[in-house]
């Protein structure tokens, strides 16, 4: 898929997305595959303490904690890892239709392995807005900014009224609330590195 074709198509996605409805919270959206030291789920007012094979549910805010590490499978097949101190809510979870999470802090990698059905997935953070469909990218601080890099696949990174379209191997960076993002580069093994060792 071409980068004009991925930009044009990201105002029908982000559409389909508003007007789909949000899923009660009490449904789940997926369950804990691993976790090293401590997380904790808010949702339904309770809180919960994670350990493997915990329910996930749409409306949780999903904590962790210092040194701490989270993986969990949403659906059938996207993966997202989380690093220490991260915030992440499930704002809704179709696992055949549609996807939207909020990173409010902290490092993530989301990851569908490749040829699995495409499903739109929005997620939002403090600094901008990422529309992806079926790929592999981390998105979090890199190198002291907010920071997004695509693994595998694609995604567009919208801030700052303009947007940029990332492929396999490269990022970009948004360096404060509201800033555009900064232009399309490719990531070196080092940074790669770290950012993929913070959130396993």
């Amino acid at each position: 898929t071409g980068r004009g074709d991925v930009r044009g198509s990201v105002g029908a996605l982000l559409a389909s997305l508003a007007f789909s409805g949000r899923s009660s919270a009490a449904n789940p959206a997926g369950r804990v595959e691993e976790i090293k030291g401590e997380a904790f789920a808010d949702g339904s007012n309770q809180h919960r303490t994670l350990e493997k094979s915990s329910s996930i549910y749409v409306g949780d805010r999903v904590e962790t904690g210092v040194s701490s590490r989270l993986t969990m499978l949403l659906g059938e097949d996207t993966t997202i890892r989380l690093g220490e101190r991260a915030h992440l809510l499930i704002d809704q979870f179709l696992s055949t239709t549609c996807g939207e999470i909020s990173l409010q802090s902290g490092t993530m990698l989301f990851d569908r392995p490749s040829g699995s059905r495409p499903v739109p997935m929005k997620i939002t953070s403090p600094y901008g807005l990422i529309a992806v469909r079926g790929t592999k990218f981390f998105a979090g601080p890199s190198n002291g900014v907010f920071a997004v890099f695509v693994d595998h696949g694609t995604v567009v990174v919208s801030a700052g009224g303009s947007d940029v379209v990332l492929q396999a191997g490269e990022g970009t960076d948004l360096n404060s609330r509201g800033a555009n993002p900064t232009g399309v580069v490719r990531w070196g093994p080092a940074r790669i590195k770290a950012a993929f060792d913070s959130v396993n």
